[in-house]
């Protein structure tokens, strides 16, 4: 008997050079329906969101000399590929259709609670291994490059012996180049058994966590320049809505590297010597996803930290300005409040020039004051 775990999430935006900025979404991180709540753990029941409407069946098969293609359209044509010395790969695209998994449970002879989890995509990335399986969950991104929307879905997978099973939520193109090393004939994926195959899955997905990190790493790049420029509050609204982001890329990458450390380290007759070596460099390539997401996480910190800081500087210059302003006009005002005073006898009233020598006066006190802020470097 085998146990597995899954997850999904939602859609999530990232424009550039501006973004939308979308308000927080609790859900995008915890994900649990009230209905779930107290299902038995071997209830084949589908715990998502249907994102295609009919379950589509694929099966490659090959080895060194020979290839099949095909979509099938019951489990039970897959169960005499079981049998056979080559390398078989089944794959369900949707989950939806609880009969289609309650036939692979029956003709893999798997136990119930095995689909069970299958069904469940809401549970974190984890690897397992039983007596005639090893089981993988683990989430899998992809941006579109039109809209550079990011969906997340889960990627299931189950190594026996002689069969991979595959279940993703949705169809999609992510594994054609897995497809097209086998068409092309490249010897190592040919040649590499049912381990490689898992290997070169679960390289894809840790694939696309660096280019979407890298992408994201761009604009956070390019933000910095316009932090400088100009700081408006725009760009702190993005950089808020960047720290989302990230935080919600990691909360998927970093159950992704637990499951892929305990993976590297497995001792399991299903995989090969030669095959851990290339779980070691899978590791190594969701350490630098991982590392970046870090990296770019700070760098928002600093850019945060430099926004205020620049924000208090444009104030401080403000408030030196005003102050200096009102400390010049506090003797002018003064001297004007004298000559606006209503007693009938002031000496300088009567005098001819008086008026200019009040301005002068002014003036000599405004230049002073001026002259003294500077040799004082308040300036």
């Amino acid at each position: 008997m085998c146990i597995l775990s899954s997850n999904t999430q939602d859609l999530m935006k990232i424009k550039t050079p501006k973004i939308s900025i979308t308000p927080p979404n609790i859900s995008r991180f915890v994900k649990k329906r009230k209905e779930h709540i107290g299902l038995s753990p071997d209830d084949i029941s589908f715990r998502g969101e249907k994102k295609m409407d009919e379950v589509i069946l694929r099966l490659v098969d090959f080895d060194a000399e020979n290839l099949e293609e095909t979509k099938i359209k019951a489990v039970e044509d897959i169960l005499p590929y079981r049998k056979k010395s080559t390398i078989t790969w089944f794959n369900i695209d949707g989950l939806h259709d609880s009969s289609v998994i309650e036939a692979v449970a029956e003709g893999f002879e798997f136990d119930t609670l095995v689909l069970a989890e299958v069904m469940d995509i809401h549970a974190r990335a984890s690897v397992q291994e039983f007596q005639d399986c090893i089981v993988i969950s683990i989430k899998m991104l992809q941006q579109d490059g039109d809209t550079n929307h990011i969906s997340v879905e889960n990627l299931s997978l189950i190594l026996t012996d002689t069969v991979l099973l595959s279940f993703q939520e949705k169809k999609g193109d992510v594994f054609e180049p897995v497809r097209e090393r086998i068409r092309s004939q490249k010897k190592r994926i040919r040649n590499g058994g049912i381990d490689y195959l898992a290997f070169a899955l679960l390289d894809i997905v840790v694939d696309n966590y660096i280019y979407i990190i890298g992408e994201l790493g761009e604009k956070i790049e390019m933000l910095e320049e316009n932090l400088l420029l100009e700081p408006k509050k725009s760009v702190i609204d993005n950089i808020y809505s960047y720290k989302r982001e990230l935080n919600f890329l990691r909360k998927n990458i970093t159950p992704a590297k637990d499951m892929i450390m305990t993976l590297s380290k497995m001792e399991s007759e299903l995989i090969t010597e030669s095959t851990h070596i290339h779980f070691q460099e899978l590791l190594d390539n969701i350490h630098q996803a991982t590392d970046s997401s870090e990296t770019y996480r700070e760098i928002l910190s600093d850019q945060l930290n430099i926004y205020h800081t620049t924000i208090s500087s444009k104030l401080n210059d403000v408030m030196k300005f005003l102050t200096i302003f009102s400390v010049i006009f506090i003797p002018l005002t003064f001297i004007a409040g004298i000559y606006g005073t209503n007693f009938e006898v002031v000496p300088e009233l009567k005098y001819e020039y008086s008026y200019f020598i009040m301005w002068g006066v002014m003036f000599v006190v405004a230049i002073g004051m001026l002259v003294y802020f500077k040799h004082r470097k308040w300036l």
